[in-house]
């Protein structure tokens, strides 16, 4: 068999553009103007959701702190303070792995002598980052792991009043 002499597709050497027959590149829109709502570009499904879930993170962390001091604080009806020693105490020791494992929570790292301060603090952080989301939009991998994070340290000490989730 032999090799064709002409190429089966030739390039035009002499236009820089797409053809009049071609689609439009990529972020353009066939009038040649910067695509805004172009089909197949996902960002204001993206700034949409992103929000949405901000706005309950934001619910959320808003009530944990008002709420969190008659529930889970150190005057509460189940502080969480006790609730983490008796995690301690059944298995038998300080705050080692086994302890973390089972209560997975911020609060191990920080001082109990002031756990309404460190819930408040918890709760604080979350309303800043999950604010900061809902007024820009704008959000990664970093800050929705950190609200997750945030917001489970605080389920993980809730007991009964946050047992809906486990």
């Amino acid at each position: 068999m032999a090799a064709p002499e002409e190429p089966l597709r030739r390039r035009k050497v002499g236009s820089a553009g797409p053809g009049p027959g071609s689609p439009p590149g990529p972020g353009r829109d066939p009038a040649g103007c910067p695509a805004r709502l172009g089909a197949g570009t996902f960002w204001l499904t993206r700034i949409v959701l992103l929000r949405a879930l901000a706005f309950v993170y934001f619910v959320a962390f808003l009530v944990a702190f008002h709420q969190n001091k008659q529930l889970i604080g150190d005057r509460g009806l189940l502080p969480c303070r006790l609730y983490l020693r008796s995690v301690q105490q059944h298995f038998r020791g300080g705050a080692g792995w086994d302890a973390v494992s089972y209560a997975p929570t911020l609060l191990w790292l920080l001082d109990w002598s002031h756990m309404d301060s460190n819930l408040d603090a918890i709760a604080l952080l979350g309303l800043g980052v999950s604010s900061f989301i809902l007024v820009t939009g704008c959000a990664n991998m970093v800050l929705m792991a950190a609200l997750w994070v945030l917001y489970m340290s605080l389920v993980n000490v809730g007991q009964v009043w946050y047992s809906f989730g486990k």
